[in-house]
């Protein structure tokens, strides 16, 4: 049986990523949240998943855990999140530092095979060109969340080159499904749509984003879970098929039969970059097959809410 720690495990993308190990009888997953932003109600209620609540960047809290479960593998995911939160939080973003630290230590020191970690499409930064690619775009934003997400990164190959600690890096683009809490942009607009309330955008809603269904995300992590082929390499996890944010608005509109109005409010001053497209050349090799088309994993979020 492979014992598998999830942290940030009561969130969206860490639930789901448990949700389709739970298929593997063999699997033992143990998930961590502090209730920053995860909900109790995405915890899997499954004979081989056990929830504690703790806060990973507080050494006390995480260490018994490790240390009890000496767990096969890793999966690094709790994080502030959301970008009107990390704007208004710089501290508390810093602070994640020390989760991934704790983790790093602790996997070294409990025989961790593995560690998987969430960074973020946003250490890219402002692209300066597109798709943005793992091995040839630079690392350039200065915001707080992505800065972390990169110094992440840099202590996930440390650790490697210095103790042998394997890892995998996942650089997530805009993910979307069924349990992803209303604060971002596709669950708040259909939020809004299936109440025919305005939908509104910042600035002219003409910044494009790719949109990857969770199946498409949890899917890909786990093969490469599987896989000696994606060790100690980076992976943008995303969508390569490009949308305005009126577009998404658009779509969301039509496939509810909302009333909801567009509504322009005034551009954000930091932190909504006007483009994003991942090369996910890696992650086609992971999955093998075609990605969800975004009106088809609209729909299925749809028949979850109805």
């Amino acid at each position: 049986m492979a014992k598998i720690l999830i942290t940030g495990g009561a969130g969206f993308v860490p639930s789901s990523t448990a949700d389709r190990l739970l298929e593997d009888p063999s699997n033992f997953i143990v998930l961590v949240d502090n209730f920053l932003t995860g909900n109790i109600n995405n915890v899997p209620v499954h004979k081989n998943c056990k929830f504690i609540k703790g806060d990973v960047n507080n050494y006390q809290d995480i260490a018994p855990i490790m240390c009890s479960y000496q767990f096969d593998y890793v999966f690094h995911y709790a994080a502030v999140v959301g970008v009107k939160r990390t704007l208004d939080n710089p501290k508390m973003v810093l602070d994640d530092i020390e989760g991934i630290k704790n983790i790093l230590e602790l996997s070294k020191s409990t025989g961790v095979k593995r560690v998987f970690y969430s960074s973020s499409s946003e250490v890219y930064g402002e692209p300066v060109h597109l798709p943005q690619n793992e091995e040839t775009t630079p690392l350039n934003s200065r915001l707080p969340y992505a800065v972390v997400k990169n110094v992440g990164e840099a202590y996930f190959r440390s650790y490697q080159q210095e103790f042998g600690l394997d890892y995998t890096i996942f650089r997530f683009f805009n993910t979307y499904g069924p349990k992803q809490s209303t604060d971002f942009v596709m669950s708040k607009f259909i939020r809004l749509a299936l109440k025919d309330e305005d939908v509104t955008l910042y600035g002219d809603g003409l910044q494009t984003r790719t949109f990857c269904f969770i199946d498409d995300n949890t899917e890909a992590c786990l093969n490469a879970m599987k896989s000696d082929e994606f060790v100690n390499k980076v992976f943008n996890i995303g969508s390569d098929l490009i949308f305005t944010i009126k577009d998404l608005a658009e779509i969301v509109i039509r496939l509810t039969n909302s009333k909801s109005k567009i509504i322009y409010l005034p551009a954000l001053p930091e932190g909504d970059m006007t483009r994003r497209q991942p090369d996910i050349g890696k992650m086609k090799q992971l999955l093998n097959r075609d990605l969800i088309p975004l009106e088809e994993g609209i729909k299925r979020v749809l028949e979850n809410i109805q």
